[in-house]
């Protein structure tokens, strides 16, 4: 098993893709990758499918995936506003990698989703595999998708990233095989002798006191143990103190435990879903997610420092868990509204992966929506990290 990486600033599709090329051919010599993903800044969206078909041709990979990003992660730098271009490449013996196109029609009167696009080589799959994804933001149901993955393949995670930097229906470029794709995900299944741990850096810490949801319609909560939300809210904020209060205010965010029943909560045991909106009047609070009486919640803060000292704690714990199998490689998809916007410096992931990484080959990109499991379901997440891990089985797990 062995991973590299390419960057290219190059401005031009040919010289960038030619870069590129040599870069892996002098790691990897005349073999061919087993798996190739690419991310490109939308300075190369007009050129892409001239950069791709090159690539495609020259490296002869056996699959390539991949899609444009408002920013692209390298290995050592977290590229924002700049033209570049990065490949990670990965020799992966005697691993099954299927690829896959999707794409999706909405049924009349319905608010359903028909498709295309699912591989036949999935349908009596006896192992699980590793789902890695790249979707379009508007042409995309991701809530379908994970339900369809989930019944063909239960259990199976997903990790990849919703393209950014296209505003609208076709603006968007994904990378599938030796071509360039506008609509739908792209992704590829992989079993075999590899193991993908996936981490899922939420990027909050818990405020207050646990409640149970006991009055509830879609995504509004109106009662938290039988008191208005909005009121529950302002005594979490209230026992903050003024000047800690007026500075969470702005980033409360809401946990929804996955088991209510468990007498302890840590890490992970809560999926973080937006705070939308408060009612004066009915005293209800919106969420992004829908809600439902006898859900256990609590109110979480998402800042810089919160969102630092998960990811960082989240690797610290890949590093003890597992000491006798580093990952060899790793893909990292951070939301487009993370970087040096948000932690006021640059590079603030990738590095923290990489002080855990020992320079291992790392690429990624900025989403506009972040893929991965938390609490063993698949969903799309913001202002998150999604990380996968790619490392050697071990035998007896």
């Amino acid at each position: 098993m062995q991973f590299h990486v390419a960057i290219a600033r190059e401005s031009g599709a040919e010289q960038a893709a030619q870069a590129l090329i040599a870069s892996v051919r002098e790691a990897f010599g005349p073999t061919s990758p087993d798996l190739v993903c690419l991310f490109f800044s939308p300075h190369y969206a007009k050129t892409a499918r001239e950069l791709v078909e090159t690539l495609h041709r020259q490296l002869a990979p056996r699959v390539m995936v991949g899609c444009m990003g408002d920013g692209v992660i390298g290995p050592a730098e977290e590229y924002e506003n700049t033209s570049v271009v990065t490949l990670w490449a990965a020799q992966l013996p005697e691993v099954r990698i299927v690829p896959f196109h999707l794409t999706f029609h909405e049924k009349e009167s319905q608010s359903s989703y028909t498709f295309e696009g699912w591989p036949q080589e999935l349908e009596s799959l006896s192992e699980r595999p590793t789902f890695l994804v790249f979707a379009d933001p508007f042409s995309t149901p991701i809530e379908d998708v994970f339900e369809t993955m989930e019944a063909r393949c239960p259990g199976a995670p997903a990790i990849g990233g919703v393209a950014s930097g296209g505003t609208d229906l076709g603006e968007n470029r994904l990378v599938f095989n030796g071509g360039i794709v506008q609509e739908g995900l792209v992704g590829v299944a992989l079993w075999g002798p590899v193991w993908i741990r996936t981490l899922v850096s939420q990027g909050c810490q818990p405020i207050g006191e646990r409640y149970v949801v006991t009055k509830a319609e879609r995504n509004i909560m109106y009662e938290l143990g039988g008191v208005p939300t909005l009121e529950r809210l302002q005594e979490t904020l209230e026992r903050l103190g003024p000047e800690r209060g007026k500075q969470v205010a702005m980033a409360v965010q809401v946990g929804v435990a996955f088991d209510e029943q468990r007498e302890e909560f840590g890490r992970g045991d809560f999926l973080i879903r937006g705070l939308l909106g408060a009612d004066q009047r009915s005293g209800g609070v919106a969420i992004s997610d829908i809600v439902k009486e006898g859900q256990t919640i609590q109110f979480h803060v998402r800042d810089p420092a919160a969102a630092s000292e998960d990811f960082n704690l989240l690797l610290a714990q890949d590093r003890l868990d597992f000491p006798k199998s580093p990952f060899k490689g790793a893909l990292l998809f951070s939301c487009n509204g993370r970087g040096r916007r948000f932690f006021a410096e640059p590079n603030h992931d990738i590095a923290a992966l990489q002080r855990r990484a020992d320079g291992i080959p790392v690429a990624g990109f900025f989403a506009a929506g972040e893929i991965g499991p938390v609490g063993g379901k698949n969903f799309i997440h913001g202002y998150t990290a999604s990380v996968a891990l790619f490392a050697e089985p071990v035998p007896d797990r």
